[in-house]
């Protein structure tokens, strides 16, 4: 039978390229969320009869897809207990010299991040390495990037260290000549290639790092944007409002707070009525100050009441926004942000720059890190929102719950000895660790409801319906067909050809989706050139993973580029020889644990 070039495609297949082309252009375009996009590409792709109803839904019933929505759950019971933040800080200690923090660091975060999805690891251990950079004087900067590049490392060597791994297991099962993996066989490559990676993190890596201050450092030299006024006893403010006396309206500062005999206003409003030597708490522009000083009735407080870290009840909290929250692309003011969720931006980062801006003016954007002071239920009912990469409070952690952290870890390694001694399917092993970490009360319901990401099952499922897609309209075979040209009908090149275009999409567009999207491409190539696919199926799936050019293709690399005050050719930098470096290791090993 022939190979179908695009010379040969029909409608179906066209339509199949547009909407794939359409929806990267989309995604890297970053206006609609990656789940908006994925969506409406296969919406597309049924109306116009390309996709069959069955295949447009078969991946909300996908095993692989169930179990990362299901072991999402046990991740939120380490998190909530504390387990994670307790064993990071166990073996990290306090070690002397950037080099001894980065090593230490690196392998904590791969070896974890093996067993427990790397998101989670990166949120607990960022707070811990800030507070690890303050203490030992090392720039935050320092730590962070390797932080994200070792979860991603340590995630290839196992099938639940990353849902890139088990989406690939999933779609493998579609082939009967494949095997099905084991928990620890993605390691044959993945090992290597991590522990080359985390060399060059160590030697070559660490001196492309920056050196640069976070969000809550620059933030914490108060005095450059926090303004702080005392109303007169005899003032003409006195028994006003605050939108009465013209507070509300202030072009150079935004008023954040109130004191009042010792006791906090927070949150205060237009209505709230001035009282002589209330201390009122400004946040903006440092030629805010010389505006106030022309209002009659306010005078330059003599203590400074607003302090970060003060420990006076306010609770302030880091965030890093993410790509899907309504905010974004919005001033802080227009967003009504106090109002969407009740904290107030005391700073806003950006590429490790504060910008000396008043805060209600920022038009945010994805990745900033905002200073926030907010009431103590923020991070409760934030910590699990789509809207934020990262909520993490400042100089003040929830206390570690250690019967119920012990009792998460043995449930997790209880699911890992089912999986590698008896042979359990990992989807089995899950959903009866994510049971028992509810009945036994790690996590309540409420809690392991909201740690579904519903989202990035969407994306998930889409992805693969999109694969489907481009399985059957013959686009991967005609993609197939190009790579093993430009190979020379070379097994080796083509490998190497798949590997490059696989990492390429996945710098662009998210890690599962790259997977799906290439996964049809490396069997067609298998077969066209009359050899095993588990090569190529390993090439999808730790090139998927091997995000580290930019910060846009894995969310641990958008979830330090805030906090690390990064910027994006910080991860060129960085990123570029590692991805050289690993893609080599996959290249050379792959080929001699599975032949061709």
């Amino acid at each position: 039978m022939a190979v179908p070039t695009f010379t040969d495609l029909g409608y179906g297949a066209w339509l199949t390229l547009a909407v794939v082309a359409g929806a990267l252009a989309l995604l890297v375009w970053e206006r609609f969320s990656p789940w908006k996009v994925m969506a409406g590409a296969v919406l597309v792709l049924l109306a116009s009869g390309v996709l069959a109803p069955a295949d447009a839904v078969a991946g909300f019933t996908n095993t692989a897809v169930l179990t990362v929505g299901v072991l999402l759950i046990v991740v939120a019971a380490l998190r909530t207990t504390g387990a994670i933040r307790w064993v990071g800080a166990w073996v990290l200690g306090r070690p002397r010299g950037v080099l001894l923090a980065q090593s230490r660091l690196i392998g904590v975060a791969s070896t974890l991040s093996a067993f427990i999805n790397n998101t989670p690891v990166v949120a607990m251990l960022t707070a811990a390495v800030e507070d690890w950079s303050r203490r030992s004087r090392i720039p935050v900067s320092k730590l962070l990037l390797p932080l994200s590049y070792a979860t991603i490392l340590g995630g290839l060597c196992t099938l639940i260290g990353t849902s890139t791994n088990l989406i690939v297991m999933g779609l493998m099962k579609a082939y009967p000549e494949l095997p099905t993996l084991r928990m620890f066989d993605p390691a044959w490559v993945g090992l290597p290639a991590a522990v080359c990676g985390c060399v060059y993190l160590l030697t070559v890596g660490r001196w492309l790092l920056p050196d640069r201050r976070t969000a809550v450092d620059q933030a914490r030299e108060t005095r450059e944007y926090v303004l702080e006024m005392r109303a007169d006893a005899a003032g003409p403010l006195v028994g006003r409002s605050l939108v009465d006396a013209g507070l509300r309206r202030l072009a150079g500062a935004f008023l954040v707070e109130v004191q009042r005999d010792g006791m906090l206003l927070a949150a205060v409003t237009p209505d709230t009525v001035l009282q002589g030597n209330d201390q009122l708490v400004f946040v903006g522009v440092a030629d805010g100050l010389s505006e106030l000083r022309q209002l009659p009735g306010l005078k330059h407080a003599t203590d400074e009441v607003f302090r970060i870290g003060s420990g006076s009840g306010r609770h302030f909290v880091e965030v890093v926004l993410s790509r899907m929250a309504p905010v974004v692309g919005q001033s802080v003011r227009a967003a009504r942000f106090r109002n969407r969720y009740g904290a107030v931006v005391v700073a806003v980062n950006r590429h490790g720059r504060q910008l000396a801006r008043k805060p209600g003016d920022i038009v945010l954007q994805a990745g900033d890190t905002l200073l926030l002071e907010a009431p103590p239920s923020f991070v409760r009912d934030f910590a699990q929102s789509h809207d934020f990469l990262m909520v993490n409070l400042v100089d003040d952690t929830p206390p570690v719950q250690p019967r119920h952290a012990l009792v998460a870890l043995g449930i997790l390694g209880a699911m890992i000895l089912a999986n590698v001694a008896l042979g359990v399917d990992i989807f089995v092993s899950a959903v009866v660790a994510a049971v028992a970490v509810v009945l036994t009360g790690c996590v309540s319901l409420r809690q392991a409801a909201r740690a579904v990401d519903v989202p990035l099952l969407v994306v998930i499922a889409c992805a693969l319906a999109v694969g489907t897609a481009i399985g059957q309209t013959g686009v991967a075979d005609a993609t197939a067909h190009v790579l093993m040209r430009l190979g020379q009908s070379d097994p080796l090149w083509t490998l190497a050809l798949m590997y490059v275009l696989t990492m390429v999409f996945t710098e662009v567009i998210t890690n599962n989706a790259a997977a799906v999207l290439m996964f049809p491409v490396g069997i067609a190539a298998a077969h066209q050139l009359g050899v095993h696919p588990m090569p190529f199926v390993i090439a999808v799936m730790v090139g998927a993973s091997a995000s580290f050019i930019t910060p846009l293709g894995y969310q641990t690399n958008m979830m330090v580029y805030g906090p690390g005050g990064y910027r994006f050719m910080d991860y060129v930098r960085v990123g570029t020889p590692l991805s050289i470096v690993v893609g080599a290791v996959v290249l050379w090993v792959t080929p001699l644990v599975w032949p061709f």
